[in-house]
């Protein structure tokens, strides 16, 4: 039987540049001969995929920060058990763009919901599922939204406030400090050169760490 993969998730606020430094991971993890899934959240399914639009989608009725939440685990419970549990026993690692942390510093930093809440769907859907490295591309959210704005269109969430935004980047980094063995923090807001190196000396320390080599020129 495989040795069980590793769950590595990509977090952070809008703008940071999560989807192009997602992208240079994948690139530079499957280099090193890791075989890798690479999904989303929410999304990663049929299901996920289409509660994701729901959940982004501008539109006139005002979505309910509970329904909203409850509608991000069920997409979540239907991601793990179908994609992300089945790669992690499969042996193959799992490069997720942004998970439960997500939830904690969106809809509780953010809309202000109960944590207990959170932790309690957490444990229901979850079980002992954690991640077990977390990358955060920090930026202030400032800058983030003036990414974001300059992207184009704005969906339902990059619709919110600035101090939306700075409550999501506050918990984010509050949990960073509280989980310093799992959290890498990365300032998103240099150049992405200076980003990706960094990110290259974390996918060379990971494969190291995890047994996966280089191949040879």
């Amino acid at each position: 039987m495989s040795a069980r993969g590793l769950f590595i998730t990509v977090e952070g606020g809008e703008g940071v540049g999560k989807s192009t430094n997602i992208a240079f991971l994948e690139a530079q993890l499957r280099d090193r001969g890791v075989d890798l899934l690479v999904t989303r959240e929410p999304g990663g399914t049929r299901l996920g995929e289409e509660l994701r639009r729901l959940l982004l989608a501008v539109g006139e009725e005002a979505l309910d920060p509970m329904a909203e939440l409850l509608m991000m685990f069920a997409a979540r419970a239907q991601h793990i058990s179908t994609r992300i549990e089945p790669a992690l026993a499969a042996g193959r690692w799992v490069l997720c763009d942004r998970f439960t942390d997500a939830t904690y510093a969106y809809q509780c930093g953010g809309r202000g919901l109960d944590r207990r809440a959170v932790g309690t769907l957490e444990d229901l859907v979850q079980g002992p599922l954690r991640p077990d490295y977390t990358l955060l591309l920090d930026a202030p959210a400032s800058t983030g939204m003036a990414r974001a704005r300059n992207r184009g269109e704005l969906d339902r969430f990059e619709l919110e406030e600035l101090g939306f935004f700075e409550r999501v980047r506050t918990t984010y980094l509050e949990m960073a400090e509280s989980s310093s063995g799992r959290y890498h923090v990365i300032d998103a807001s240099q150049p992405l050169e200076a980003v990706q190196q960094q990110l290259l000396k974390i996918c060379i320390e990971l494969t190291a760490c995890w047994g996966v080599r280089h191949p040879q020129p």
